[in-house]
């Protein structure tokens, strides 16, 4: 096998296959006029392709429809369905090739200029927990408000990366990085203490 790769595109991120000697990037089909039969390379870069990767699913408390209270921890978390471990079997003629694609990080944009990478989907929050709790392990609490940006709001996102191991026709590889993102809007306000005598 040689060392080097080629790349393509998803639509959604991009990967890298090992290239095979004698493969032809960008050779497409189940087999050519002289019927040559189809490299392991090729099935396996199709069996990627055909991952459906779940766009992630944001969610915080206070809930995302709520408004985020500054100096109090905002919980961040996408919801269970849309991480975990993702398959797809490719066959043609002599070959078969299963991708697995897993989700390994979660990097989220904060809209304040704060960034904060989990290395898992976040801890959904419950009424175990005490209201001024820390999520423990995908959390942040913001300093400022969002009144005075475009909106009044800041707009929060989340990039998930993915990992992709395939094996088949006696061979395995890797597609590292692929990743799938979505955004929303989060209203953050300050609150006023009021002392009542």
């Amino acid at each position: 096998m040689v060392s080097d790769g080629w790349e393509y595109d998803l639509g959604k991120g991009m990967g890298i296959l090992p290239r095979f000697e004698g493969d032809k990037p960008g050779r497409k089909g189940r087999g050519n006029a002289d019927g040559q039969q189809i490299s392991v390379a090729e099935v396996a870069q199709e069996a990627v392709e055909r991952l459906e990767l779940p766009e992630p699913v944001i969610r915080t408390s206070p809930d995302e429809d709520f408004v985020q209270v500054v100096h109090v921890p905002t919980w961040m978390w996408v919801e269970k369905g849309s991480w975990g471990p993702v398959t797809e079997t490719v066959k043609v003629p002599g070959v078969q090739v299963t991708a697995t694609a897993r989700p390994r990080l979660a990097v989220w944009s904060m809209g304040d200029g704060s960034t904060v990478s989990c290395t898992g989907p976040g801890t959904p929050y419950s009424a175990k927990y005490r209201s001024d709790a820390e999520s423990p392990d995908c959390g942040h609490t913001y300093r400022r408000a969002s009144l005075a940006e475009p909106g009044k709001t800041f707009t929060v996102s989340v990039r998930v990366t993915w990992d992709v191991e395939w094996r088949g026709g006696g061979q395995a590889g890797v597609v590292p990085g692929l990743v799938i993102g979505a955004e929303r809007q989060l209203v953050v306000d300050e609150v006023q203490a009021v002392v009542v005598r």
